[in-house]
């Protein structure tokens, strides 16, 4: 048979907020929050440069269920551009765009095809072979039963047949647990490709029959590390080639700097400006949290003779004329073995206590920046992985300030 090509795109998030980095300066935070407009833009521009036979984007299209006004306008102009040039999409909605949502509707082109709640089958024709592409959209939010049983198997064996499903993994708690299914299910439909969305890691779960996740087009906060894409994919019976398209306009990630027989604020500061730079030929643009390693007793001696904010400050300060810009998150550290092997019972017995908290005891600690009646309303709720990261963080700072001072 001949061989098919299209795109798999899922998790866009257009206009997402991006809370928390709100002490950027303004210029670069205007920047940040035109990224996945941009990241858009690429998907767009590849589309009609390749011209591909469809492009399929699989749920969560818009960071929420209102879908604001200027995000549905610029996905609209998107497939205006598309419809042009004459490149069918398909669409499913997730968790975060569900069809119960409240917003200003537009009327998509006649290139775009938008799967309704009940999984629904579709055939087009390419090169004188049929395709069926299988797919639903979340009717509300939660969507927590599997819907694998919706999807009819494929019969057709001289035909393509294609899955798109929004959701997760049986088991993986990575992210809000909804649609879940298992790979036998997936694989048992006899598909040739399932195409899904919702995990924000790229990954592929199978490759025969390719069941692949291509991760959002735009990371959108610490926790979405690396660059972010989609795939181009190019599907022939028991030949598929994947190849991973970036479209990410900022880069998070985390820059590991090695502190081994640093004693001088100057040497700390080449080491550091040294790894953004390359970083910066590397990804270009980026939002990165430095994590200082081999910390001994004399780098912690001088790193600890000035509060941390102020390190992280003065290495800000150095990038602000560098282009393209990257803006640091933080600063981390792990000291080394031999310093941690000095540490006092007292230490160890705090960091083990700490581990054995669940989420549940980790919101109550940090239930009364939570619970107050002007902070509250500016904070975001946090995720299991917002709680990790908190956990670790405060296992870093335990490390250094108790074996600091022991």
């Amino acid at each position: 048979m001949t061989s098919i090509r299209f795109f798999h795109a899922a998790d866009l998030h257009l206009d997402s907020p991006f809370k928390g980095v709100t002490s950027m300066p303004d210029h670069q935070l205007k920047t940040l929050r035109e990224s996945t407009f941009k990241a858009f833009q690429t998907l767009i521009q590849t589309a009609v440069q390749e011209k591909p036979d469809f492009v399929l984007i699989v749920g969560d299209i818009y960071d929420g269920e209102d879908r604001s006004l200027r995000a549905q306008h610029k996905f609209q102009e998107g497939m205006e551009t598309l419809n042009l040039h004459q490149i069918p999409v398909f669409i499913c909605y997730g968790n975060h765009d569900h069809l119960s949502g409240k917003w200003t509707r537009f009327q998509l082109p006649k290139n775009v095809h938008v799967f309704p709640e009940q999984v629904e089958k579709v055939k087009l024709q390419i090169r004188q072979h049929d395709v069926y592409i299988n797919g639903f959209s979340y009717k509300e939010r939660h969507v927590k039963d599997s819907m694998i049983a919706r999807y009819e198997d494929a019969v057709e064996k001289d035909s393509y047949n294609i899955g798109m499903l929004h959701g997760s993994l049986a088991g993986d708690t990575t992210h809000a647990v909804y649609s879940p299914f298992t790979k036998d299910q997936l694989i048992s439909k006899n598909y040739d490709y399932w195409a899904l969305g919702h995990i924000h890691k790229r990954q592929i779960l199978n490759l025969e029959p390719p069941i692949v996740y291509p991760g959002n087009i735009q990371s959108r906060h610490r926790n979405e590390k690396g660059t972010k894409g989609f795939y181009d994919v190019t599907l022939e019976k028991g030949n598929t080639q994947l190849t991973f398209i970036p479209t990410s306009t900022i880069t998070y990630d985390q820059i590991t700097c090695s502190c081994n027989e640093v004693v001088h604020a100057n040497e700390w500061f080449e080491i550091i400006d040294s790894a953004i730079e390359n970083f910066r030929n590397e990804n270009g643009a980026g939002v990165v949290e430095i994590h200082l390693t081999d910390v001994d007793a004399d780098t912690l001696s001088m790193l600890e003779a000035t509060p941390m904010e102020e390190w992280l400050s003065m290495v800000r300060e150095t990038q602000e004329l560098k282009d393209p810009y990257i803006w640091i998150h933080s600063i981390t550290m792990d000291v080394s073995e031999a310093l941690e092997m000095e540490s006092s019972g007292l230490t160890e017995h705090v960091i083990s206590v700490m581990d054995t908290w669940d989420t549940k005891q980790w919101k109550e600690i940090v239930s009364d920046v939570y619970q107050h009646p002007r902070l509250s309303r500016y904070m975001e709720n946090l995720t299991d992985d917002d709680y990790e990261s908190i956990h670790l963080e405060a296992r870093s700072l335990i490390q250094k300030e108790l074996i600091g001072k022991e």
